[in-house]
Parts: structure tokens; C-alpha cells; sequence
């Protein structure tokens, strides 16, 4: 099943998004026509793993970690789905990279990886902007904007094996499997909970793959995961 949240005239409503349509308990939405997709969680932060896929190690030259290697992004970073990607006026290195994310479901701290499955909504599709030339990791990827994030939550996904690729401008930039990831869904999930607490709608990503490049206002971003969909925003002059 997919869940995606509409911005309609009423307000945000949630619901089960099959073919262009949301249906709630109180009717059905078509996006669009009755509104646009949010990104469909709320979280309190997002948790984002990086060098997390041998061949990304391999491409910058980094040592492989010998734990997930992390970093936070802010609630304000949310992008969906069609949303605009503004290009900061402090760097002239924007990079986009695609990732599989997870959602929480539920308030958890210190999960076993065997319970992982058990508090993981579903999943759905981070884009994790990065101003390249910026000093320190906060600075390079902490910032309004830098989180595109849907178009939806697919709540019926295995992770371990998913085809993914990123195109800009209708041409091919990425293309792996989280099958590579050095730490899987469970590993990340378990590690992080037991240095933070998880809440509702909460955002763990898992790390991209190999050729994460730049982009210029005008590049059109999209990034397909196998089961999930695909997330497509475009980059814009801030």
C-alpha cells in the first residue's frame, strides 16, 4: 500500500494513493485537480547515513567506516515531490544524490535489528542535497530545502534488494542496488535508536550511491527506486 498527504483548500488530509488518487475515510482526493503531494511524513529529523555503498568509497576515496557514519538534516529541509529545488546563493556546488529512506512509525529507542521491521512504517525516496563547497558536514547538508522527500510511503517493500537510478535531464547518472549498501535497513535502524529517540514520521536514508553529481537551476532530478516510485523535483535560481 502507498500513503501520501495532499495539501488541499481544506487543509492536509492523508490516505491510500493508488494511480493519481488519495482516498481518506472522508473521500477521495485527486492530486492535482484537489491538491498537491507533501512529503509524506512529518518528522522531527531526518537521519541520513553516509558511505554507505562500497563503490561511493571507492569513487571519493574514502576509508571504509567501521560503523553507519551519520549526520542530521532538519524538519525545515522537507521538499516534495514537484517542489522546487532552490539553488543557495552561498554555494556554487549544488549536488543532488538519491537514497532509500525509511519512516517510523512509532515513539522507539534501543530496537533490536530483529524488531526493526516492527516500527518502519514504510519506505519512501530521499534526495540528499548537498552544498559541496560549504565547510563541515552541517553546513554542506543541513540547510531550507536540502530534503526532497516522497512522492509517497510504500508500506509493502522488502529493502534488501532494490534496483535504483537517478537521471537528470533524462540522462542516467546513477545506478546501483541497496543490495551494495555496507550496512543494511536493520543495522542502521537498530544503531541509531540507541542514540536517539525515534519519533512518529521520523526519517532514517541509507546512503547513495556511486556518481553523486552537480546540478544547475533548470536540471530536472529524478530518482526512481524499484517498488517505491519515482521522486522528481527541479532545480530553481533561489
Amino acid at each position: 500500500m502507498r500513503i501520501a498527504r495532499l495539501l488541499t483548500p481544506e487543509g492536509p488530509v492523508t490516505g491510500e494513493y493508488d494511480d493519481g488518487v488519495v482516498q481518506t475515510e472522508d473521500g477521495f482526493y485527486e492530486v492535482g485537480r484537489d491538491g498537491r503531494l507533501l512529503p509524506p511524513c512529518e518528522p522531527s529529523a531526518l537521519y541520513c547515513v553516509g558511505r554507505n555503498y562500497a563503490t561511493t568509497l571507492d569513487q571519493m576515496d574514502y576509508e571504509r567506516p567501521e560503523e553507519p557514519d551519520f549526520f542530521i538534516k532538519p524538519a525545515t529541509s522537507l521538499l516534495a515531490h514537484g517542489q522546487p529545488i532552490p539553488y543557495p546563493s552561498f554555494t556554487d556546488e549544488l549536488t543532488y544524490a538519491g537514497e532509500l529512506a525509511a519512516v517510523i512509525d512509532e515513539r522507539c529507542r534501543n530496537v533490536a535489528e530483529d524488531e526493526v521491521a516492527d516500527v518502519v512504517r514504510g519506505y519512501t525516496i530521499l534526495n540528499d542535497v548537498d552544498a559541496l563547497d560549504q565547510q563541515g558536514r552541517t553546513a554542506r547538508k543541513a540547510f531550507d530545502g536540502s530534503a526532497p522527500l516522497g512522492p509517497w510511503i510504500e508500506t509493502d517493500l522488502d529493502p534488501s534488494a532494490i534496483d535504483v537510478h537517478t537521471d537528470v535531464d533524462g540522462e542516467r547518472r546513477q545506478e546501483a542496488n541497496t543490495e551494495l549498501m555496507l550496512f543494511d535497513v536493520e543495522t542502521v535502524v537498530s544503531y541509531l535508536s540507541e542514540r536517539f529517540t525515534f519519533r512518529p514520521g521520523d526519517v532514517v536514508a541509507f546512503g547513495s550511491p556511486e556518481n553523486p553529481g552537480l546540478v544547475e537551476p533548470g536540471d530536472d532530478v529524478e530518482i526512481t527506486y524499484g517498488g517505491i516510485g519515482t521522486l522528481r523535483n527541479v532545480v530553481v535560481a533561489d
